[in-house]
């Protein structure tokens, strides 16, 4: 078994990001993010790599003050069940932390996976009136999905809303 590393993403790891999400996103599992979309966010996201190969990724997006988000989780099909996404998820929780944030939500097909993360199935309204308020105005796909805005559940179905209070 490879040595695995997980790391910052840099724009050279963009392409190969993409590569490993197109399969997902055939299969109807992750929406599809263009290039322009994922370069512009290289710094959320972390990768996995074995013997300089990427096997798997994971992105950070802070949604409010106290809130972020898990996204674009994936592990390449042969390295699942090896403690890729664990180690991704690990690791972005912990710049969650060294962020401020004390909570982090994940939208997902995955609960038991999540569930074993310490993450939990959530309701309806789950920050207060006023952030909920100011959070509508940010036009971020994932953040109407984080608010179960009604106009993104067709994207959703299926997926469960889930979050976790970081200690």
């Amino acid at each position: 078994m490879s040595d695995i590393l997980v790391r910052p993403a840099r724009a050279a790891d963009i392409l190969g990001i993409h590569r490993l999400l197109e399969p997902l996103v055939d299969r109807r599992i992750l929406l599809g993010k263009d290039l322009a979309v994922l370069y512009g966010a290289v710094q959320e996201f972390a990768v996995a790599e074995a013997d300089g190969e990427l096997i798997g990724c994971g992105a950070l997006h802070v949604m409010w003050e106290d809130l972020g988000e898990v996204r674009t989780l994936l592990v390449r099909e042969d390295w699942l069940h090896h403690g890729v996404g664990r180690r991704i998820v690990e690791n972005l929780e912990q710049r969650a932390r060294d962020l401020g944030l004390s909570r982090l939500f994940c939208l997902t097909f995955e609960t038991e996976f999540f569930t074993r993360r310490g993450f939990a199935p959530i309701g309806e309204q789950v920050v207060e009136a006023d952030v909920y308020s100011q959070l509508l105005r940010s036009g971020d796909a994932g953040v109407e999905e984080f608010l179960d805005l009604a106009h993104v559940k067709p994207n959703t179905l299926g997926n469960t809303r889930m979050l976790k209070h970081l200690i």
